[in-house]
């Protein structure tokens, strides 16, 4: 069984994440999304909060592979390692991203050469969206709709009315 590990903070999910999640599944038995805890990213949305959004948006690539999410904690590689992953997935958007992506690579061969990492490729009509940018369009009132899920632009309204 192939198994792919997609890990992120997802903070929030976003159309361009859905596109890799869909994407990936065509490559993997199964694909594990690992939501990440990352206190340095400070997210506006708890765990919980992000493991329910990407739970939402799981359920039309489930007929491809089996589409877990669970949350992650530790050590990307250790993680990998407990789901039984093959491969680790990532999405890239700009040549900024390759470079990070580059040494990650790099530091996880020597961790486990084992594991091996697929990059996809941001699908041009998702190249901009970034959860920064989301979250910064809405908090200043502009349309998020073009880059999320109904149910995470709600979400993500509500946290800004508050």
């Amino acid at each position: 069984m192939r198994t792919g590990l997609f890990p992120g903070t997802f903070d929030p999910v976003t159309n361009g994440h859905a596109d890799l999640i869909g994407r990936a599944v065509k490559l993997v038995d199964k694909l594990v999304i690992g939501v990440a805890i990352n206190a340095e990213k400070k997210p506006l949305f708890s765990l919980e909060e992000r493991v329910k959004m990407v739970s939402d948006i799981i359920t039309p690539f489930q007929a491809k592979a089996e589409v877990t999410v669970q949350p992650m904690t530790g050590l990307l590689m250790h993680f990998a390692e407990e789901v039984g992953a093959n491969a680790i997935v990532r999405g890239l958007r700009a040549v900024s991203d390759f470079e990070y992506e580059f040494q990650m690579v790099g530091m996880n061969q020597h961790l486990n050469s084992e594991i091996e990492t697929m990059f996809l490729m941001a699908d041009p009509r998702h190249q901009p969206i970034a959860s920064r940018l989301v979250k910064e369009i809405c908090r200043l009132g502009g349309n998020i709709k073009p880059f999320v899920s109904e149910n995470v632009a709600l979400m993500l309204e509500n946290k800004y009315r508050k």
